[in-house]
């Protein structure tokens, strides 16, 4: 190969290599940014949740929002259940050879009805509780209205997981 051949050949290389690098570092600032984005999506939208927030009232007032709570999101649950049993329904419409995406879609459109029953009767439940607590309980208590939260109407939880369970000294009314 001639010397200018060579150098062609050399600067070819440094190209491609200098392409190549380029892409790399993109490629980690892109990968880096869909990192923090998907730990940001995990993260609960209140340090510590529902327990935290609890902890901070007295015994008393802890054990009846407890109480009502738990009553709140069991009155929920079947609602929620019927948008996850939807959801799968229209997932498995959707593997089936000849798919139907009508009922794929009629199937979706129930899962999130039921899981906005569900949201709202949570939030109505919500509401009332604060409504009974006075100033400074409702003040630290406000954050459950947060739409972000460990639990908080997500459909996607386990069928098996329902409401914190009972701590010693809390009795259901």
């Amino acid at each position: 190969m001639s010397g200018r051949g060579l150098k062609i050949a050399l600067a070819v290389s440094v190209a491609l290599n200098l392409f190549a690098l380029a892409g790399g570092v993109a490629f980690a600032v892109s990968r880096a940014k869909v990192d923090q984005h998907v730990a940001e999506q995990r993260q609960p939208g209140r340090a510590g949740g529902f327990r935290a927030l609890v902890a901070e009232l007295s015994p008393e007032t802890r054990r009846e929002v407890r109480a009502r709570m738990r009553a709140v999101a069991l009155s929920a649950r079947p609602d929620f259940d019927a948008a996850r049993e939807a959801r799968r329904q229209a997932v498995e419409a959707a593997r089936q050879p000849q798919m139907n995406p009508e009922r794929v879609q009629a199937l979706l459109n129930d899962s999130r009805a039921a899981e906005m029953r569900g949201r709202a009767r949570l939030e109505g439940g919500a509401i009332a509780i604060l409504g009974a607590l006075d100033v400074e309980d409702r003040r630290i208590m406000a954050d459950i209205l947060a739409r972000k939260g460990p639990g908080a109407g997500r459909a996607d939880r386990p069928a098996g997981e329902g409401p914190p369970p009972p701590e010693a000294g809390d009795v259901p009314r």
